[in-house]
């Protein structure tokens, strides 16, 4: 029997579907600390010593529905690794960046339950979330990469705005950091009994707000920069979709602080991290204009452009 075909655009929808399924896990997995569910199941892979499925209560359910979401995120990586064995034109490129999916995914459940079997110990929190954000940078990659021919493209910036564009991520990646050292210090840890990191919770929240106005100010400087060099209209959009993005995500934060760590602002600053760790990857991949996708036997004639969608165009 003849296995089906994919188009390019067709498994383009796939990695999108795979990012968003790592996206809501990200913030479900948040849900299980924030309602203080992270001990509902005291044991891993079952829920408790004597059985598998996790009783009728409140917080055991909460943590054992996070990990039935596992099940389905699971799918959605494994369907991006059959997409790109059926994806016409084959490329290995992809293959390996699903399969990465894989292995991310795969080191999240071995680490997920080695958090609950240290009862929630902040570093190991800390690695289950930062995992999850190399897992959302894969699958941006993934679908950025679905979006054109692989081939190494032609940079649309000068090299100093590439320069910037690099530096930006590794921006993110330090404020990233330093703000799951404030999580792992604040009061939402999973369970009441929880340890929490012996710092004084107002000096790393300090250094974790100067790190974001460094990295607004990077942010605002390399927006200048793509005006002086007359940067085309697309990297300029994602460049303001970023820089949105981190103003609208200091502001969550100050709420969060000064409102006294409430739940659902804090569940809110999870979701605006994840948009902006996305929205300055996109911009970093998007400096570079590659050819589109051609059918089989055809040479590429056309570049694609960075787009303010997370879908690239494919023809």
């Amino acid at each position: 029997m003849r296995l089906p075909r994919l188009s390019p655009r067709a498994y383009q929808r796939i990695t999108l579907l795979a990012a968003l399924a790592l996206a809501f896990i990200i913030v479900t997995g948040a849900g299980v600390r924030l309602t203080g569910s992270g001990l509902g199941c005291s044991t891993w892979p079952k829920c408790e010593e004597t059985q598998f499925v996790a009783p009728l209560e409140y917080h055991a359910l909460v943590e054992f529905v996070n990990r039935l979401i596992t099940g389905l995120v699971s799918a959605a990586v494994a369907l991006a690794v059959l997409g790109s064995l059926l994806r016409t034109p084959r490329r290995r490129d992809l293959t390996w960046w699903s399969l990465g999916l894989v292995a991310g995914v795969l080191a999240q459940i071995v680490l997920g339950g080695l958090t609950v079997l240290f009862h929630l110990s902040p570093p190991f929190v800390i690695g289950h979330f930062l995992l999850s954000m190399v897992l959302m940078w894969n699958a941006v990659v993934l679908h950025e990469r679905a979006g054109h021919d692989g081939s190494k493209g032609l940079p649309l910036v000068p090299r100093r705005v590439r320069m910037l564009g690099r530096t930006l991520v590794a921006a993110a990646a330090v404020v990233l950091v330093s703000g799951t050292i404030v999580t792992g210090t604040g009061p939402h840890g999973g369970d009441e009994t929880v340890e929490r990191l012996p710092f004084d919770l107002m000096e790393v929240a300090r250094i974790h707000s100067l790190l974001v106005w460094a990295f607004l100010a990077l942010a605002l400087w390399t927006l200048w920069e793509l005006h002086r060099s007359g940067a085309p209209l697309g990297v300029d959009r994602r460049a303001k979709v970023l820089v949105g993005a981190i103003v609208v995500q200091g502001a969550i934060g100050y709420v969060q602080y000064f409102g006294g760590v409430p739940p659902l602002v804090v569940a809110l600053h999870i979701v605006g991290s994840i948009v902006v760790w996305v929205a300055v990857l996109r911009f970093h991949l998007g400096l570079t204009a590659h050819p589109l996708e051609p059918p089989e036997g055809h040479r590429p004639t056309t570049v694609t452009p960075p787009t303010d969608s997370l879908v690239a165009p494919t023809g």
